[in-house]
């Protein structure tokens, strides 16, 4: 007796098979959830870094991306060849495993939806995470790092993100950590106008903190940064003064406000230039509020009389009391990213049987 081979709709009934076969999927990483920002810094990626940290991940997984903000590292990995809890601690050199999580398969998929959408932000719904997530995927496209699997992930992140923010209006009202610390040094020193603010920096959250001070009522802006000509393209663009970086001590008795954006590998300002700069304006408080990771203010400001230091952390009170009408939003938002996730999930069983029918037409052949 000669047993016929199963058609493509047999193998299709077999969901069970097919379904029994994970999507190859993780994510492994710490947010500020789950990390202060003295731990968050420690796996931090900082410049120089990329390189050798997708190096030693590549070894775990035929896919990685790799996501770095100031609230968050996370490594995403398909055809997994390893545990990602240790690929990440080897690739940092920290034992961090008390404050990482991991999720495999829908959930890691469904992780990474609401990072795209906000939703996991300390902002909830804020816009910036999308960008960091496009560009850490067209940065693992650029390495070869990136393959089937994760191309269809990020680009339904993308999509799920943008669907909740246009869905929503959960965007609607401005509420960024910029926005955030700029409000806070608006309670902290009663008014911005007329106030002298020094950003160090002069990426995109710099520029988005500029924005709101001069919404704020500032007019006075220095803004500071290691290549001098970035200073002063975003000085010229949003309106200010360029410093450069060497003249920073000469400039900070003018600030009521300071605002550390940057990356760097060591402080840039610490408790005996502080108390100097006060020195020189008696009277005169100064607000510093640090939202880089790893911090460039050394913590040791908090301790100068006049200085009104702040960091990331801080800004959660703030930020929870202008997030009402987000808050209202989110079941909304959390419904359509349940939806894209189930399409990912439809699109891998799909996959899944075409694989298996393919195999048993070869072997059949």
């Amino acid at each position: 007796m000669t047993l016929a081979c199963p058609t493509a709709r047999t193998l299709l009934q077999r969901s069970p098979l097919v379904a029994s076969a994970p999507l190859d999927f993780a994510v492994v990483g710490l947010n500020h959830q789950t990390a202060p920002v003295e731990v968050r810094e420690r796996a931090a990626v900082r410049a120089g870094e990329t390189d050798a940290l997708l190096g030693h991940l590549a070894r775990h997984a035929r896919e990685v991306m790799l996501l770095s903000t100031c609230n968050r590292t996370e490594v995403y990995m398909a055809g997994l060849a390893g545990e990602p809890l240790a690929a990440f601690e080897g690739a940092w050199g920290h034992a961090l495993h008390e404050y990482l999580y991991v999720y495999r398969s829908e959930e890691a998929v469904q992780h990474l939806y609401r990072v795209a959408a906000g939703l996991d932000s300390l902002v909830i719904g804020e816009t910036q995470i999308q960008g960091q997530v496009k560009r850490a995927w067209q940065d693992a496209n650029e390495r070869g790092l990136s393959a089937t699997l994760l191309n269809k992930v990020a680009q339904g992140a993308l999509a799920a993100g943008k669907r909740v923010r246009f869905e929503t209006g959960m965007s609607d009202k401005v509420v960024s950590v910029s926005s955030a610390a700029v409000e806070l040094a608006q309670k902290t020193l009663e008014g911005l106008e007329g106030r002298t603010a020094l950003i160090i920096g002069a990426g995109e959250t710099a520029e988005l903190t500029l924005t709101h001070l001069r919404a704020a009522g500032i007019e006075d802006v220095i803004v500071v940064n290691r290549t001098e000509a970035r200073a002063r393209q975003l000085a010229e663009k949003l309106g200010g003064r360029a410093c450069a970086h060497e003249l920073l001590q000469e400039a900070l008795p003018e600030a009521d406000v300071v605002i550390a954006s940057s990356a760097a590998p060591h402080y840039v300002l610490n408790a005996e230039l502080v108390h100097s700069a006060l020195a020189r304006r008696p009277g005169r408080p100064m607000f510093l509020i640090d939202i880089s990771v790893p911090r460039i203010l050394n913590p040791d400001i908090a301790g100068v009389a006049g200085a009104y230091l702040y960091n990331l952390d801080d800004l959660t009170g703030i930020v929870t009391n202008n997030l009402a009408s987000r808050q209202a939003a989110r079941p909304h938002a959390e419904a359509i990213i349940r939806e894209a996730a189930a399409d990912l999930s439809r699109w891998h069983l799909t996959r899944e049987a075409q694989i298996a029918k393919r195999d048993r037409a070869l072997a059949c052949a």
